[in-house]
């Protein structure tokens, strides 16, 4: 298992590498000062945007857990979900390695309350299963419906994102109808899957397909004013990009993100203005909530060691 680890985070570093060579290589007739002032350019209104589509985004990815609990039959009070939803989401989504970080926190609270391991781990599972399934279904319909070109420096085996659409859109449909007609559970790997009821297979693509379209609206919003594409055509770009930044592991997509929307943006406007506008979206979509997090994160381990402290006392 380790040795798995090590070779993941040795071909992450390897990708991180080669996405920041391929910025370099696109920037070179840039200086940083082009890039700060394209950030510096951002009006405060879009930031503001921006900053209010981040809150709405987290806040619903807190329909995960909450969903998720609906699955194993188990209650929890809502605030405690929304506590531990939003520190992991903030920590798994800029930091990376989900499976780890993500589950970790939700582990560390979840037990607090008493939550017991297995049902933490189908939770974990729900989710992670979930924020798959809003990609596919966003992903697959609008790759079929207005499939975009891709670039030749991918190296992909397809001309358009055409066939991963009817891939991704063939995924959902196979789900649901399993939703629909498996009622036994499955046994994967020694482990046992029970497909969900069809109502919570729908929320499911729901709450993630709002997610997705959420995160997406966030860098939008950034974007200089003079795109020229629409919010639809963009969320085609965003969803590629993230799709093959989440595939490669790298802490919150670094580098490869980058390079995708940068492949598609940078001959239509300055490469800088692209870069400040990423930048920004980092700041507000990855480090504000990571920040927020910590902190909430720090006064939750403060106030539970004192209450730990006083109850030995006792």
């Amino acid at each position: 298992m380790l040795k798995k680890l090590q070779l993941n985070s040795l071909f992450g570093l390897l990708l991180l590498l080669l996405s920041l060579w391929a910025i370099a290589n696109e920037l070179h007739e840039y200086n940083y000062r082009d890039i700060l002032d394209s950030l510096a350019a951002i009006p405060k209104s879009r930031l503001s945007w921006a900053i209010w589509l981040t809150a709405l985004g987290y806040l619903v990815m807190v329909g995960y857990d909450i969903f998720g609990f609906n699955y194993i039959n188990r209650s929890l009070a809502w605030n405690k979900i929304a506590f531990t939803n939003f520190i992991s989401s903030a920590f798994s989504n800029t930091i990376g390695f989900a499976l780890l970080t993500g589950s970790a926190i939700r582990y560390r609270f979840y037990t607090n309350w008493g939550v017991s391991k297995l049902a933490i781990a189908q939770v974990i599972a729900f989710a992670n299963f979930t924020f798959w399934l809003g990609m596919f279904a966003v992903a697959g319909l609008i790759f079929a419906i207005n499939p975009l070109t891709i670039p030749t420096q991918l190296h992909l085996p397809f001309v358009t994102v055409r066939p991963i659409g009817v891939i991704f859109l063939l995924l959902i449909v196979m789900y649901l109808l399993g939703s629909i007609f498996i009622k036994q559970p499955l046994i994967i790997r020694h482990q046992e899957f029970r497909f969900p009821s069809l109502a919570i297979s729908l929320a499911q693509i729901a709450i993630s397909s709002f997610d997705w379209i959420l995160a997406a609206a966030v860098l939008y919003a950034v974007l200089p004013s003079n795109i020229p594409f629409s919010y639809v055509d963009f969320l085609a770009i965003y969803l590629l990009a993230m799709f093959a930044g989440v595939v490669s592991n790298i802490p919150g997509g670094l580098g490869v993100f980058e390079t995708v929307i940068l492949l598609f943006l940078s001959h239509k406007i300055s490469a800088a203005a692209v870069l400040g506008a990423l930048l920004a979206y980092r700041g507000v979509y990855y480090f504000l909530p990571l920040l927020l997090a910590a902190g909430m994160l720090g006064i939750y381990e403060i106030k539970f060691r004192t209450d730990s402290f006083k109850n030995s006392k006792h």
